[in-house]
């Protein structure tokens, strides 16, 4: 793509800014893992936001998010997770998502939202579900977990189609940014 994901810009704000930010308005802590170019990457990470350095990205997402994981402050009782290239989600859906997370069942582990059938990110989960997400290997994936826990999940209803954005190819930038603008 000719720069890192994380640099990308989105309506004036880098991937990593936005995503910081978004998440920011509802969570307490924010944790940005960095990977590969962690050096270049480290001066654009927002001040409000914590960094962790996956020592090895290249086993897989799962290390990313269990790198993150490890540094969770004990008083936190839950957490969301977004891949950096999903950049598109809304505040207003994160919102919704941190209000029905707090608000809900005391045996429900996951909020996710989903546009019909689809589900998406950010996903919001307990505290029991990082210990689990830290057991795994990391070239596992997390889906493991969330499959698991389907019938102890809370779906959110959202039409914010920004919960599906994953940018992996300039195509798919070039479209997330031409779609943003209609």
């Amino acid at each position: 793509m000719g720069t890192p994901k994380a640099l990308l810009d989105f309506h004036g704000e880098t991937f990593l800014a936005r995503l910081t930010r978004v998440l920011g308005s509802t969570c307490d802590h924010v944790t940005v893992v960095l990977g590969h170019h962690h050096e270049h990457l480290r001066p654009h990470v927002p001040n409000r936001a914590r960094v962790a350095v996956n020592p090895d990205p290249d086993r897989g997402q799962l290390s990313s998010l269990q790198t993150a994981l490890i540094e969770l402050p004990p008083q936190v009782t839950g957490f969301a997770f977004i891949p950096v290239d999903c950049p598109a989600v809304a505040e207003a859906t994160v919102a919704e998502l941190e209000r029905t997370f707090a608000a809900r069942d005391p045996e429900t582990m996951f909020v996710i939202p989903r546009k019909g059938d689809k589900r998406g990110h950010p996903v919001f989960a307990t505290r029991a579900i990082a210990e689990e997400l830290l057991a795994l290997q990391p070239t596992d994936e997390a889906r493991a977990i969330v499959h698991r826990y389907v019938p102890r999940t809370q779906y959110v209803d959202v039409t914010d189609s920004g919960i599906f954005a994953d940018i992996d190819t300039p195509e798919a930038y070039r479209r997330l940014l031409e779609e943003s603008r209609a």
